[in-house]
């Protein structure tokens, strides 16, 4: 893998992509992602228990770096709220001091990371835990804005999940109607702000007529001011966090970690989101040495962690966003704003920062993907359940400690059923004879087969797409599963990724040979009902006949 900043390489190979048109274009995604990261990054910031302009602060320093040294063309870096409970959680036991050096030790672990290449072995995480772990922050990310929203009022919030949800029901009778009501204000603003006005965000646009509201009808309801006092928006120069001691280290070594683990995580899920929307491909060592090198900077400038952020990422998409330079263009209007605007940031209420931090973790929650997974294999399902409600009721490094460990139980249970199975099966058994993991040939023009022997899991869906970059022509992918005795959650969720890449390629997917195990997980998903029951061929003969008659007959299959 290529250790090349994604705009360095643009620069020296496709100098054309820079035309003044195209760097307009950029600075307008920039100027529009800007006023989506505004808002988030304050409500962010006050949720970690931190003032405001540290959110900011991490998204111009960190969002900077990141599109300047980053693996990916459009990434956006920044805050994001799966580090909420994270950074709370370590602020309370050591401090803002013991924050940034954690953060700091987690921008060390990230680029290191990066440079011993372990980009690739992060994909290999699977599915059911980072949906569960997803999820999970997403509720308790949830729990921690009822204060807010309702204006309780309260002060020492239990810290644990269920403790902390008696108290809210022990004091629903000082609920602040005026309170409420803005927030409910800026719900439906969000909700209901028309697409056809997206160039200027919903929330920003809730944010603006709240605060004003607030102020000129002189509601008794909790601004960030009022909240935290004065907001200093100046940017400080860079400093160390603290004294750094072998014995500091050694006891901020879980919650680096722990940063480092989902920093990693979230900026190449987003990367392969990003990758998916324009048809490109990042390069994810580079994307954690970026990531890596945003973290130490931003712990230097007195900021929160920081990774690559989906939504903002997909915000920059949409609006044009094709080069770094979006990126880049994203921070520097961001300083703008802070250096600027400070002032009136102070009169934004509490209660919208939480209306806009509950549709975060709805957005975050992925609950279609979360009860998608109740369609697969019991242990799939056992360890989605599993790693939800250990972050939910204990925290997220107890529950990715154990969901890895289900996970490989149940890979190697796996295994010893795959091996009865074979053996079971003289026909399967005879079949598999391939050294390789996965064996690819060109059968005809525009007609592709790939073999995959073994278990199909998310290491194989992987080569599948990569290679893909090496077939612009085809037309039409077999893909030959007849030594393929098992699929599971992950190894589900990267056909669909395949199938999707094949219909936005305008490729045709037939699935050869499905071993009833496998088809019967498939029926499960309503996959088989999704690519069309034509579309699973009983051999590799029936499938090039149904290859070759679909490239003659230009029949329209993608429809």
């Amino acid at each position: 893998m290529i250790l090349k900043p994604k705009l360095l390489t643009l620069l020296q190979n496709r100098p054309e992509e820079f035309s003044s048109r195209r760097i307009l274009k950029d600075l307008s995604a920039g100027l529009v992602v800007a006023c989506v990261a505004l808002p988030l990054s304050i409500a962010l910031a006050i949720a970690s228990g931190v003032t405001p302009e540290k959110g900011l602060i991490t998204a111009i320093v960190a969002g900077f770096i990141i599109s300047l040294l980053g693996g990916s063309r459009v990434q956006i870096g920044g805050p994001t709220g799966a580090f909420v409970v994270i950074v709370y959680g370590i602020i309370q036991e050591f401090g803002m001091a013991g924050l940034l050096t954690a953060t700091l030790m987690a921008g060390v672990f990230l680029m290191l990371m990066g440079l011993l290449k372990f980009g690739a072995f992060i994909k290999f995480i699977p599915y059911p835990v980072t949906t569960g772990f997803t999820s999970g922050i997403a509720v308790v990310l949830f729990s921690t804005q009822i204060n807010d929203f309702l204006g309780l009022g309260l002060k020492d919030i239990p810290s644990d999940f269920f403790a902390k949800w008696a108290a809210y029901f022990q004091h629903l009778d000082l609920v602040n109607l005026p309170t409420l009501a803005v927030g409910l204000l800026t719900l439906a603003i969000i909700i209901f702000w028309p697409k056809k006005w997206r160039v200027f965000p919903g929330s920003l646009a809730a944010l603006i007529i709240t605060a004003l509201l607030v102020k000129f009808a002189k509601l008794d309801v909790p601004t960030i001011t009022s909240t935290f006092g004065q907001v200093d928006g100046t940017l400080v120069m860079p400093h160390m966090p603290g004294e750094i001691s072998l014995e500091v280290v050694r006891k901020l070594l879980p919650p680096a970690f722990t940063i480092a683990f989902l920093a990693g995580i979230e900026s190449l899920l987003s990367a392969v989101v990003a990758d998916g929307m324009i048809g490109k491909k990042h390069r994810s060592n580079m994307e954690l040495v970026a990531t890596g090198a945003a973290n130490v900077a931003s712990a230097l400038f007195g900021g929160l962690p920081a990774t690559g952020a989906i939504a903002r990422t997909a915000a920059n998409i949409e609006n044009g966003g094709r080069t770094p330079i979006a990126g880049m263009a994203h921070a520097v209007f961001l300083l703008i704003m802070m250096l600027c605007l400070m002032k009136y940031i102070g009169l934004i209420p509490m209660t919208s920062l939480a209306a806009i931090l509950f549709l975060v973790a709805y957005r975050m929650s992925g609950w279609r993907s979360f009860t998608a997974l109740f369609k697969a294999p019991a242990g799939d399902i056992a360890i989605l359940l599993t790693t939800f409600t250990l972050t939910v009721v204990e925290d997220l490094v107890v529950a990715i400690e154990f969901g890895m460990v289900l996970a490989a139980v149940l890979f190697m249970k796996r295994m010893s059923d795959v091996y009865q199975i074979t053996n079971a099966d003289d026909d399967i058994f005879d079949e598999v004879r391939r050294k390789d993991d996965i064996d690819t040939k060109v059968i005809a023009r525009h007609v592709t087969v790939y073999e995959i022997n073994g278990p199909f899991f998310f290491g194989a869906a992987n080569k599948f797409l990569d290679t893909l970059e090496n077939h612009k022509d085809c037309k039409v992918l077999i893909l030959r599963m007849r030594s393929v005795p098992a699929i599971d959650a992950t190894g589900f969720h990267a056909l669909e990724r395949i199938y999707d890449r094949c219909r936005k390629d305008g490729v045709q997917l037939i699935l050869s040979h499905v071993q009833k195990h496998v088809l019967k997980t498939l029926e499960k998903y309503d996959f088989v009902r999704k690519i069309g029951e034509d579309h699973i061929c009983k051999n590799i003969d029936i499938s090039l006949m149904r290859a070759e008659s679909i490239v003659s007959g230009r029949q329209h299959f993608m429809e």
